[in-house]
């Protein structure tokens, strides 16, 4: 996962240490659960009122208030964090990494929807339609 842009790790809980393909499966169920939508360049997205987070040696550690277990992102994931404290479109948050990133734009939107899908999913971020902000 460290390859991937902002890659959340789970610090305590019940996806510490399990397979990728175990947390996509979770992640699944979590939208279904809460119902998260998809994330879309079209979306907008903020930061919850429902979690802490502070910086750490460049990285982020984020505490889901509800849920009591707490996540860390990577530096890319730190910038991301840093940037949907306000309401953000998704296409502009891209455009915005795009600028800031040496990396292929298709490979920083595929990787900025997985992890603003997996932010989703804990909620951590609350995801809109466009015309709903």
């Amino acid at each position: 996962h460290e390859g991937r842009l902002g890659a959340p790790r789970l610090g305590a809980g019940p996806l510490a240490g399990s397979c990728p393909v175990a947390q996509r499966s979770r992640f699944a169920r979590l939208r279904a659960a809460h119902g998260v939508s998809l994330v879309s360049l079209d979306s907008v997205v903020v930061a919850t009122a429902r979690q802490v987070s502070c910086h750490l040696a460049g990285e982020v550690a984020i505490l889901q208030l509800e849920s009591g277990i707490y996540y860390t992102v990577n530096p890319v994931g730190a910038r991301i964090w840093t940037l949907v404290q306000q309401p953000v479109r998704v296409a502009r948050l891209r455009d915005t990494l795009v600028a800031e990133y040496d990396v292929p734009p298709d490979r920083l939107e595929a990787d900025l929807l997985d992890l603003l899908t997996r932010l989703a999913a804990e909620r951590l971020i609350d995801v809109r339609d466009v015309d709903a902000a």
